[in-house]
């Protein structure tokens, strides 16, 4: 085995054309920090990965480094182990725990390069070091650090709910495609408004997948499911002993964005510090870790929604005005569902189509039952109609066809027109609680073909429940349909 050039094959690719062409496109605009005694070294390697674009630091010695590291993270370290203040081995093991590293020395051996790369390194590279050779080990490097980010965050799934939003051809949404077409190539902070349930975090997905940012991460937050200590966290990171239970370091989705899309749900609901904080990192690209105090930098691409006038806030001092001001770069507003209903057939078919439950019988809609969802007006926009007519698929069981029957609109009154959410149920004495309790269970189970989870959900108790219902009416034996 030579130790010209040795590279941790652990888990990774084989350094092939295609393999290392891939690695380039996915590499990036780095923080390198070198450490080596050479001073001629250092200012010729820095030098060069400057001129390649990077940002880099170049120190003499690990305490030199370790003041350096204790205000700054690096992407990436190429680290001498022949240091004059400490043994470079154990110096690499204490920096693979942070960042990738590259090894350099002008007195390799097999044992010291095998030591290295069971220790993490990520490549051995013997001086003097050919300087091609240099850049392209630095290239799959960042390339290989860039893509175990991305499968951290599960890219494919994301990727499944592309097509989503796009749903119709009225007008209101073509102007909607249009703008998304002129800002998704721009590196500009989009804010989207709209109502709830008009498919916010759709259109900003759609922003993502137009963008040069496409093959990065699109990664998304709620602002309003947190409290503000466990949000920043979520959202920034933190380090070890920040609070209690932080018992490691975390990095925020902030980092996970990096390259990509970072979506922020409901910036309305951000606390006053987070506002702050988050104005420095539109301004700056520079944040810190919670409990850290190491500055970072990130160049995600932010993308905030609301259904909140955050002008309106803004001038009444519930919001910053400077962020507000910020975010505003460039607006989408979102039109509610009642403006665009040429668009219901269409989604209707779509939800129709992708719904990922009761899948037995393919299922359409009749013209009458059309008709209802197109006279409604749909104060939870697109969220709702799905609901419904997620819904309906369940309570129509076998049938193919939706009928108005099968719809609940409004808070649960009848969609049927001229008719009220009635039920008859007919004895030949006064009955009492229980038989009246037997005689609608009995009914619900044949309307829904004995399906316990529609069940469950119709009387609004546990599919338990539903089963020891079953034994008591002498249900249990009956073969359920589905």
């Amino acid at each position: 085995m030579s130790v010209a050039s040795v590279r941790n094959t652990m888990g990774q690719a084989s350094p092939s054309g295609a393999t290392a062409s891939s690695a380039a496109r996915l590499s990036r605009r780095a923080r390198l920090l070198v450490i080596d005694d050479d001073t001629l070294f250092n200012e010729l390697v820095t030098r060069e990965l400057t001129a390649q674009g990077h940002e880099v630091a170049a120190v003499s010695s690990w305490e030199q480094a370790q003041a350096w590291l204790k205000e700054n993270e690096p992407d990436l370290v190429l680290l001498d182990l022949r240091l004059p203040d400490a043994d470079g081995m154990e110096v690499l093991t204490r920096l693979v725990t942070q960042c990738p590293v590259i090894v350099l020395t002008a007195y390799g051996s097999v044992r010291s390069a095998v030591e290295a790369m069971r220790q993490g390194a990520a490549e051995y590279l013997m001086k003097p070091v050919n300087l091609d050779e240099l850049e392209l080990a630095i290239i799959r490097t960042l390339g290989h650090a860039q893509l175990a980010e991305r499968l951290a965050l599960v890219r494919s799934a994301e990727r499944r709910r592309r097509r989503t939003f796009m749903v119709g051809r009225s007008e209101a949404l073509r102007r909607v495609s249009e703008m998304i077409e002129a800002v998704a190539a721009e590196n500009v902070t989009v804010l989207i408004t709209g109502e709830s349930g008009t498919g916010k975090e759709l259109a900003a997905r759609e922003i993502h997948e137009r963008s040069p940012r496409a093959e990065g991460d699109f990664v998304t937050l709620d602002c309003c499911t947190l409290q503000e200590n466990l949000f920043e966290s979520e959202l920034f990171g933190h380090e070890k002993g920040a609070f209690t239970g932080a018992d490691q370091r975390k990095k925020g989705l902030i980092e996970g964005a990096r390259g990509g899309t970072l979506f922020l749900d409901e910036i309305g609901e951000i606390g006053p510090a987070i506002q702050a904080k988050l104005l420095r990192v539109l301004e700056t690209g520079e944040f810190r870790r919670l409990g850290g105090t190491r500055v970072l930098r990130t160049d995600a691409r932010i993308i905030c929604a609301t259904n909140r006038d955050l002008m309106a806030m803004a001038e009444a001092g519930a919001f910053r005005a400077d962020l507000y001001y910020r975010l505003s770069t460039f607006i989408i507003e979102l039109p509610p569902l009642r403006a665009r209903k040429e668009d219901i057939p269409d989604l209707v078919r779509h939800f129709l189509s992708n719904h990922d439950f009761s899948r037995r019988v393919t299922k359409e809609i009749t013209p009458e039952a059309l008709d209802l969802l197109m006279r409604y007006d749909w104060p939870g926009n697109i969220r709702e109609l799905r609901n419904v007519i997620e819904r309906a698929i369940i309570l129509s069981g076998d049938e193919p066809m939706l009928k108005p029957a099968h719809f609940v609109l409004g808070g649960g009154k009848s969609a049927t027109p001229g008719t009220a959410n009635a039920l008859s149920l007919a004895f030949d004495h006064p009955p009492t609680l229980e038989e009246l309790k037997e005689c609608y269970f009995r009914l619900a189970y044949r309307e829904l073909g004995g399906n316990r989870a529609a069940l469950a959900r119709r009387l609004g108790i546990s599919e338990r429940n539903v089963y020891r219902l079953l034994r008591r009416y002498g249900l249990a034996g009956h073969r359920e349909k589905g």
